[in-house]
């Protein structure tokens, strides 16, 4: 992400390096298309294993994690074999619907690979996601809580930004999702909180209140265990450990 690269391993491998130069934390690989993007095809394979294998070897020779946007079936078959640490949304999107394919969602699970489960979406009056997005969800939730059942980590990742319905600070839609996928309700906060800051390589100074750790705190009214939506009720928030105004 944040920029282009050619579809060989010569290509990916100056793209990352490209990127390493630039002080970069993680790598990105579009290894399928995405629903925002005008006339894709994101049941496709934007890059093949091999080309993938070479991005992965490359951020990993730098020390850095490689995550993929993965959506179409051939897609996630071939960032699991190239060895990412991570995949985001993982839908198995075919060009008709959604494949439910056991032997892929075992060894996704199997292998570890962080699922950024595309969670959290705020309610906004004439407005609804993409139809084929609406139509293909309930399979999407059925393969994430498959994906869950066999033990494949999850985290919360929102889309933030990409539209009305997912705004900046959608997260605190996001507990009732992953209730939905099968999640107990630590489990999902664990999920947008200290399992989130283990992704993002920070699990040292976020994602819990204990001593020596960044003093990041939000106020809600209500019990988020019992009551999902109190997350939605912020009556403050502090950054390391100042009151942040509203």
């Amino acid at each position: 992400m944040g920029g282009a690269a050619e579809p060989t391993a010569p290509g990916v491998r100056a793209a990352v390096r490209e990127h390493v130069e630039r002080g970069v934390d993680a790598i990105k690989i579009m290894a399928s298309g995405g629903t925002m993007t005008p006339g894709t095809r994101q049941e496709c394979a934007q890059f093949d294993a091999g080309v993938l294998r070479a991005a992965v070897d490359e951020a990993h020779r730098h020390g850095l994690p490689v995550t993929a946007h993965a959506h179409g079936t051939p897609a996630i078959a071939d960032a699991l074999a190239a060895g990412v640490d991570g995949m985001e949304h993982v839908t198995f999107w075919s060009a008709s619907g959604v494949d439910s394919p056991e032997e892929l969602l075992r060894a996704v699970a199997d292998r570890r690979v962080m699922v950024g489960a595309t969670v959290g979406m705020v309610p906004v009056a004439g407005l609804a996601p993409p139809a084929e997005v609406v139509a293909r969800l309930p399979k999407i939730v059925q393969n994430t809580r498959r994906l869950y059942e066999l033990g494949a980590p999850l985290a919360a990742g929102t889309d933030a930004g990409i539209a009305p319905v997912k705004p900046h600070g959608v997260l605190a839609w996001a507990a009732p999702m992953l209730r939905d996928i099968g999640l107990g309700p630590g489990e999902s906060l664990r999920a947008i909180t200290s399992v989130a800051a283990g992704v993002c390589g920070l699990a040292h100074r976020k994602g819990r209140i204990a001593p020596g750790y960044d003093a990041d705190l939000f106020a809600i009214d209500g019990d988020p265990l019992a009551d999902p939506a109190a997350l939605q009720r912020v009556r403050a928030v502090y950054a390391r450990g100042a009151l942040v105004a509203r």
